[in-house]
């Protein structure tokens, strides 16, 4: 992002009468709402949450702000060392200065969302969007009303596609970060139990998610699950280019077979069958989030042998099915960033048949914001474990009792283990302590249970 005061004012509206010309010419490089990876010459946005960001202003000056959005509310304390732009609420500002400054550079946007995928998903597309063009893509997981304007403001000039990952936790949020976006391509990725706790049943996660069309472009494309029914039907609302993806033959593409390796996984596709496609991942799961990738590289016309080529080494996002050498040797398979029924089932079956001189020892965490079927749900999960495959669990958090009184009649108590969710450090001291060389781990949870700390101890070099 580059842009001067003057011209950040004017796209908001901001009063710029007390501004003089010196001020109105200033450069700014970038824009930031956390002080503490603020740099010189950016733009602080003080956001209001559990802390109000306009009492880190002088934290911000120190790190470089060359200028600040304030809230007409705060007038009474207007910081003097840089120039403030008053608005009615910075986050307001902080959006649309975002939807300005898409407009301005105008690059073709490709929107991601669903239950499962939408992170490795928007890692695949932006590879192989990549051997063409140049691409930004959502950092991490910054999806929501603060992460896309943010994502937005991050990209370069010379940006041609923007990918852009939208996430939900409500109704309408998505109604509201499409419209932001205006996407090209809006894609979903799948339906699951992701967040029924707000919204109750998966017909209605599915018109929540069904909201990424809404700001679609007239002449833009519309990709789904096509095994998926409940998009199938509501798909037909939509009128704009259609393609979906799944692995029955009424798609348009589809996959003709997997194989699930340790390490990648390798399949091949309706529309050339002769290529064989490889991602650096683990899970057959995955091969649907490939085919979503393809399809957007079709529409821009990659050549198939281009993306097969970029789907085997695409950069994917952290602790997402990563491999991971812990201190001691052991293999750690890092899937803690988030957490549901069908993505820990999933991840469970690919960890079976993974290979290993030692034990498969599992630690799973709770998975949030499943509602009043909370406990049933985490009890499910037992079907997936086999005490023959999976020698050790550690299962932490409150609603993973279920799970643990599930278990109880099929695993010596000595392998399995259950903490509450204030015991992560008590866990991570007995997990080291049990690990060998030869044992594989995998941890999987949402990301409120931070099991992201247990990994960070496991892979740790020894202090000296």
């Amino acid at each position: 992002m580059k842009m001067t005061i003057g011209e950040i004012a004017k796209a908001i509206n901001a009063n710029i009468d007390n501004f003089n010309d010196q001020l109105l010419n200033r450069p700014v490089t970038g824009v930031c709402f956390d002080t503490r990876k603020m740099q010189a010459g950016q733009l602080f946005i003080p956001l209001a949450g559990e802390h109000d960001g306009h009492d880190y202003i002088d934290n911000a000056i120190l790190g470089g702000a060359v200028a600040t959005l304030w809230s007409k509310e705060h007038v009474d304390r207007l910081p003097l060392k840089i120039p403030a732009l008053v608005v009615d609420d910075p986050l307001a500002a902080f959006q649309e200065l975002s939807q300005y400054y898409l407009d301005k550079i105008n690059p073709r946007v490709i929107a991601v969302t669903g239950s499962n995928g939408k992170t490795t998903t928007k890692d695949m597309v932006a590879a192989i969007l990549s051997s063409t063009f140049h691409v930004t893509k959502t950092h991490d997981n910054f999806n929501n009303e603060i992460g896309v304007p943010y994502t937005i403001l991050q990209m370069e000039s010379n940006t041609e596609f923007l990918v852009v990952e939208m996430g939900m936790d409500r109704p309408g949020q998505l109604d509201f970060l499409s419209k932001l976006a205006q996407p090209d391509v809006a894609i979903i990725t799948m339906i699951g139990e992701a967040h029924i706790e707000f919204f109750g049943t998966r017909d209605k996660i599915a018109d929540a998610k069904m909201e990424i069309t809404h700001g679609l472009k007239a002449d833009g494309y519309f990709v789904y699950d096509g095994d998926e029914p409940l998009l199938r039907q509501r798909a037909e609302t939509v009128d704009v280019a259609q393609s979906t993806f799944g692995r029955n033959p009424q798609n348009d593409v589809y996959a003709l077979d997997s194989q699930d390796g340790q390490y990648a996984t390798e399949f091949h596709v309706n529309l050339w069958p002769e290529i064989s496609f490889t991602i650096p991942m683990m899970g057959d799961y995955n091969v649907n989030n490939a085919l979503a990738a393809i399809l957007v590289g079709r529409i821009f016309q990659i050549h198939p042998t281009i993306m097969q080529q970029k789907l085997a080494k695409f950069d994917l996002t952290k602790n997402r099915t990563e491999w991971l050498t812990g201190k001691k040797g052991e293999r750690i398979l890092s899937d803690v960033y988030n957490s549901n029924p069908t993505a820990a089932k999933e991840v469970l079956r690919a960890f079976k048949a993974t290979e290993t001189n030692g034990r498969r020892i599992a630690v799973l965490g709770d998975m949030l914001e499943l509602g009043d079927h909370s406990e049933e749900m985490h009890a499910s999960l037992a079907d997936s474990i086999d005490p023959a495959l999976i020698s050790v669990i550690y299962l932490i958090g409150d609603d993973m009792r279920a799970l643990y009184t599930k278990l109880k009649p099929v695993f010596a108590p000595e392998n399995l283990h259950y903490y509450r969710a204030d015991q992560l450090d008590q866990l991570s001291q007995d997990l080291e302590s049990d690990l060998t060389p030869d044992d594989e781990v995998m941890l999987k949870a949402s990301h409120g249970l931070h099991l992201e700390n247990v990994v960070a101890k496991l892979v740790a070099k020894p202090t000296k």
